[in-house]
């Protein structure tokens, strides 16, 4: 197994920044974890106040809060934002909300292409 500095939080929340709508069972996929385990990941995501999630239609579509601060001591400095380009090797922007998403919660993300219009093909998360 590949040493790794990041938590499952941060990899669930970095999946979920780079695309709002996936399913929690591509998640437990991609991360080698069960999906019951990822679906704790969010609701303790959702109870720490850094993503908020929609329902639309069947699915859910999550909403990412880049402006939370992390809570470790360490990292109390540093924002969600922060967290997920370092994860995904891109930088993060808000995106414009969905017609029928509330406008009182907190921007939604998106990922920015990597600058230049490279993409990076490096991330964990593709």
């Amino acid at each position: 197994m590949p040493l790794t500095f990041l938590s499952n939080h941060a990899h669930v929340l970095a999946a979920v920044a780079r695309k709002p709508d996936v399913r929690m069972r591509d998640v437990a996929d991609r991360l080698g974890i069960t999906e019951r385990a990822v679906q704790r990941i969010v609701r303790d995501l959702e109870q720490g106040g850094y993503l908020a999630r929609l329902r639309q239609g069947r699915r859910n579509r999550y909403v990412v809060r880049l402006s939370a601060r992390l809570e470790h001591p360490l990292e109390s400095h540093c924002r969600a934002a922060a967290l997920i380009e370092l994860a995904v090797g891109e930088e993060v922007r808000e995106s414009p909300p969905v017609a029928h998403e509330p406008v009182a919660v907190d921007d939604s993300p998106s990922i920015a292409p990597a600058r230049d219009g490279l993409a990076r093909n490096d991330s964990f998360i593709d």
